[in-house]
């Protein structure tokens, strides 16, 4: 490990002497660059530089074991000092675990109804505002790229892209089925209804990511239906994109322009052949995003909401919280903190 750490201590002052460097300063995209890398090593190398002055403070107070009126004074110094010792030595392993490539990215966020009709959709509705809450919650910039409502409310589908500062790395353990157990508001008779919505996270890919060949597609344009003001269904605006050799279709209809409308769907296209590429490399689904959201069926839950009894329960970890009002206002940091933490602890175990 400290051989690790001395390779990265190494890199970090390299590149504080790059970024003094006038010459590299008059590179604009280059400074962006090695900027971002030293932000991301400093975590590491203070809490390594922090270890090392600990354990020379340590090694100092020992020495002073040997005199009869400095021991205690040195054996009370050394008692603080080692359980920091542990604790830094804990957050090092933590931060040397091998990085999620794609935490830094923006992600497109898809929430489903699944089974329990209206109802579904209207669970749909409150999760993506959930998730609206907690973007807002973390300055992070959310952008609708398709939407089809619910009959009474909520969503059959909602896209959006949501970018900011690693929203990957923290919205990556929201995928899957989440279930809710409550008294729907179509409900005459006051009986608790269990229903569904899928949520799908997927990072956002650049073009640099996914080639994809003109001859690959087929763009069908047409006019667009629903509700939408006064341009819809008189102009050719809507947008359908095949692509050929996987079948995937992406269509989009919300805004105005056809170029608008191809270039959301060409975005959304992307992410999801990226998902689909990242998911045949690691064998963890045997179709694209299945191991994401199942088929939505009760049975295929990663989280439930119990109202009735204001509890979440996140089964993959077995974490219970209650309060759902505010966990459906965006308040899922201690959430993601225990779904992060668990995920880290497996990365140990195996390390």
């Amino acid at each position: 490990m400290f051989d690790k750490l001395q390779q990265v201590e190494a890199r970090f002052d390299e590149l504080e002497r790059l970024l003094c460097d006038p010459q590299v300063l008059a590179r604009r995209e280059e400074v962006a660059k090695l900027s971002k890398e030293r932000a991301g090593l400093a975590p590491l190398v203070a809490t390594y530089r922090r270890l090392r002055q600990v354990e020379q403070e340590i090694a100092g107070n020992e020495q002073l074991l040997r005199d009869a009126e400095l021991r205690e004074m040195a054996r009370e110094e050394i008692d603080r000092l080692r359980p920091e010792r542990t604790s830094l030595e804990d957050q090092l392993k933590v931060l040397l675990l091998p990085q999620d490539p794609n935490d830094e990215r923006n992600v497109l966020l898809e929430v489903r109804a699944g089974t329990g009709g209206d109802e579904a959709a209207l669970f749909a509705g409150d999760l993506f505002r959930m998730y609206l809450r907690y973007a807002d919650r973390h300055r992070w910039k959310v952008e609708i790229m398709q939407e089809s409502h619910g009959p009474t409310g909520g969503y059959r589908e909602v896209i959006a892209m949501i970018a900011g500062d690693r929203v990957y790395s923290r919205l990556k353990y929201e995928s899957g089925v989440h279930r809710v157990q409550r008294v729907p508001a179509t409900e005459a008779q006051g009986r608790i209804h269990t229903s569904t919505a899928t949520v799908a996270v997927l990072p956002e890919a650049e073009e640099v990511d996914v080639q994809i060949a003109d001859k690959d597609l087929r763009i069908d344009v047409m006019r667009s239906g629903g509700p939408g003001g006064q341009s819809v269904n008189t102009t050719d605006s809507a947008v359908r994109i095949t692509h050929l050799p996987t079948g995937l279709q992406v269509h989009c209809q919300d805004e105005k322009s056809q170029h608008k409308n191809k270039h959301k769907a060409m975005r959304i296209l992307r992410a999801r052949l990226l998902d689909a590429e990242r998911a045949r490399q690691h064998q963890e689904r045997s179709e694209m995003r299945r191991g994401q959201v199942g088929t939505g069926e009760r049975s295929e839950k990663a989280r439930t909401y119990n109202f009735p009894q204001d509890r979440m329960t996140h089964h993959r970890i077995g974490l219970t919280r209650h309060n759902l009002p505010a966990l459906l206002d965006g308040d899922l940091d201690d959430v993601i903190d225990a779904l992060q933490a668990n995920e880290q602890a497996e990365l140990l175990k195996g390390s």
